[in-house]
Formats: structure tokens, C-alpha cells, sequence
């Protein structure tokens, strides 16, 4: 198993950046693969962002693609997520999320969740 908690959210104007990032407690961080959802109010969760077991690989939704940068550090146990040129339709609850496939942008493929942290885009 492996326990997450992310941190970095917060308010920012439209067109700056935030860096979330999601620590991980467990065994085995990289045998995870790591990925980032967002919830805004009234909608169903989505995928933003994946990232494979070292690093090298990396997958985007296209919403964010050119936007928002993964990146993981496996000897700390943290997967990031960048986030510039932000927009007001990126408010939300972003999620950080781990499992064992790669390539999958599914809510129910992942398997353990972070409780979520709030980002609001004002415009």
C-alpha cells in the first residue's frame, strides 16, 4: 500500500504557476506509476497527468499538454506536478493517484488516492 498527501495548492491570478506536490509513505514508491486528477465543482473527476516508475515517460490530458510538466523524484518519495500559465477553468481539486499500469487515465484504474488540494485560477 502506499499513502498520499498532497501539498502546494492555493490562489493564484490567471497566467502565473503553481508546483503541487504529492508524498508518498510505503513500500515501493517506484514500482507506482504516479498521476494527478482535478475535480471542479459539479464535474467528474479527470485525469491531467501521468507519470511511469523512473521518470522517463510521461502523459498529458490534452487540456493541460504544453501547460503542466510531471515529474517525480523517486529517493524522496514525491511526484510533482507544474503548473504555468494558468487558466480560471483549472480551478479545482487536484488529486494525486498511484498505480501499477502504465498508460491508464481512468479514475478507477488507480488505486490509492491523496485527500486533494484546492487550486483557484482567478481571472
Amino acid at each position: 500500500q502506499v499513502q498520499l498527501v498532497e501539498s502546494g495548492g492555493g490562489l493564484v491570478q490567471a497566467g502565473g504557476s503553481l508546483r503541487l506536490s504529492c508524498a508518498a509513505a510505503g513500500r515501493d514508491f517506484s514500482s507506482y506509476v504516479m498521476g494527478w486528477f482535478r475535480q471542479a465543482p459539479g464535474k467528474e473527476r479527470e485525469f491531467v497527468a501521468a507519470v511511469s516508475y523512473g521518470g522517463g515517460r510521461t502523459y498529458y490530458a490534452d487540456s493541460v499538454k504544453g501547460r503542466f510538466t510531471i515529474s517525480r523524484d523517486n529517493a524522496k518519495n514525491t511526484v510533482y506536478l507544474q503548473m504555468n500559465s494558468l487558466k480560471p477553468e483549472d480551478t479545482a481539486v487536484y488529486y494525486c493517484a498511484a498505480n501499477r499500469a502504465y498508460g491508464q487515465k481512468g479514475v478507477s484504474d488507480y488505486n490509492y488516492w491523496g485527500q486533494g488540494t484546492q487550486v483557484t485560477v482567478s481571472s
